[in-house]
């Protein structure tokens, strides 16, 4: 996991912005990684990228369309350099893929500490620290249980989560936890327009 100086640079990168711009992959991680810094920021704008989980200089679009103060990158494998070097605004990574090499943008990935699989909704939970049930659905739904989270949630939520699982399939699958993920998940499925009222949907809940 990263330091606790990370969490709060991390959280201080979204207290000094006005305005902006979270491009997050298509599933429970993602979204759950956009939802954590959209409803603690409550300003900007989330782009869900679909099919390729990469940011190249095609999504410069959207950066001119939205004008954002600061882009964030969520949960997505590959960002490349030609869109780093045409932004004009920050740019801020966060993921738990691969670490990928890449310069002028502040990337945060705990692989990079050596540690192997911990989802960015985890990681964006640690910087926040609010709206637990969200993360939850992302960190579960990313085949995950940190023992310290499940604990958590299973004291507030007792009827959605037995704090006795140890195995994340067992919460993702055999839990009435996991009927939610499954909600959050298939958001995300059908046209663009559909999805992008789902999503709405999700940052008033």
């Amino acid at each position: 996991m990263l330091t606790k100086k990370d969490f709060k640079a991390l959280r201080e990168e979204l207290d000094y912005c006005q305005n902006p711009l979270f491009f997050f992959d298509d599933d429970s991680d993602g979204l759950s990684s956009f939802l954590l810094f959209y409803r603690y920021k409550q300003a900007g704008h989330g782009i869900v990228v679909k099919l390729d989980p990469k940011i190249d200089e095609s999504y410069l679009r959207k950066v001119e369309e939205y004008q954002p103060d600061k882009i964030f990158i969520l949960d997505l494998v590959e960002t490349t350099q030609e869109f780093i070097d045409q932004c004009k605004v920050p740019v801020v990574i966060v993921d738990h893929h691969g670490p990928i090499q890449i310069h002028g943008a502040k990337y945060f990935n705990p692989r990079l500490k050596g540690k192997k699989h911990i989802p960015t909704s985890n990681i964006c939970y640690e910087a926040v620290q609010q709206d637990l049930w969200v993360a939850m659905c992302g960190i579960v739904g990313d085949w995950f249980l940190p023992p310290k989270l499940k604990k958590a949630f299973a004291k507030q939520y007792p009827d959605l989560l037995d704090a006795k699982l140890t195995k994340p399939d067992d919460a993702l699958f055999d839990t009435p936890f996991s009927k939610l993920i499954r909600i959050m998940q298939f958001s995300l499925k059908g046209k663009t327009d559909k999805i992008r009222q789902n999503i709405k949907v999700w940052t008033r809940i």
